[in-house]
């Protein structure tokens, strides 16, 4: 005969089976389930990602499509107007501008996207790991946090460069340096308020390991802020690929 705990609703009443409240996902399903569903409820994570794959659209499939000659002058249409042949125009040393966009935006895509998920990942686990626990650990953390971001973003980038030989791998890992830290104290947020929810308390009860609550409760229900935030960071780390003049 089965038993029902109190205050559990039985499995034929209204409400059975959907999420926690809260804002807890459904227990069941995988965590990568478990992350979507919270993904595409979030508005402003799905229309930053929609955005991002607008640019690798036009960036990479873009040129397969209007070709365009990116490697020799033109001197007899420097400087043409908007028309029918250059949508955009051309430049001071006659390339077209809207080939000269889709080109220089892919290797800003590659090095922002890259960046920024390097970033994301770091930040999301360093924040995450810091407000479940709490206490002693989060504080020395967060003043590690508190500590970089003290330090100009600007002359930390470019104290890097100087330091490094200026490559692709070299300015990804030197964004991804600085970006990190933004997501961190926002999912550190997110991860105080999670975990004094019903479903991380009743996981800890029953003897969860903390690595696998904060990869299946904490972060999964704090994706729609990780998303959001990882869009600025692809933004920031194209700004600093072309302050870095790469």
């Amino acid at each position: 005969m089965s038993m029902i705990l109190a205050g559990e609703p039985a499995p034929d009443a209204p409400g059975a089976g959907l999420a926690p409240a809260g804002g807890a996902v459904p227990a069941g399903g995988s965590a990568w389930r478990m992350i979507l569903a919270v993904f595409v409820r979030n508005r402003l994570a799905v229309l930053g990602v929609g955005i991002v794959i607008l640019m690798l659209v036009f960036s990479f499939l873009g040129p397969v499509f209007y070709h365009t000659d990116q490697v020799h002058t033109r001197l007899s249409q420097i400087n043409l107007a908007p028309g029918h042949a250059h949508p955009l125009g051309t430049n001071d040393v006659g390339y077209d501008v809207l080939g000269r966009l889709m080109l220089s935006g892919q290797s800003s895509i590659i090095v922002g996207l890259s960046a920024a998920l390097l970033a994301t990942i770091v930040g999301t686990l360093w924040g995450a790991v810091a407000g479940y626990v709490g206490g002693a650990v989060d504080a020395v953390m967060m003043r590690v946090v508190d500590s970089m971001l003290a330090i100009p973003p600007l002359i930390f980038i470019l104290l890097l460069a100087s330091v490094f030989r200026v490559s692709t791998p070299v300015l990804i890992l030197v964004v991804a340096l600085v970006a990190w830290l933004a997501p961190a104290r926002l999912v550190r947020g997110e991860a105080i308020s999670l975990r004094t929810r019903e479903y991380v308390q009743m996981a800890k009860a029953m003897g969860g390991r903390h690595v696998w609550i904060v990869l299946r409760h904490i972060t999964p229900n704090a994706i729609g802020t990780i998303v959001v935030q990882a869009t600025f960071e692809v933004a920031n780390a194209i700004e600093s690929r072309r302050i870095d003049g790469k």
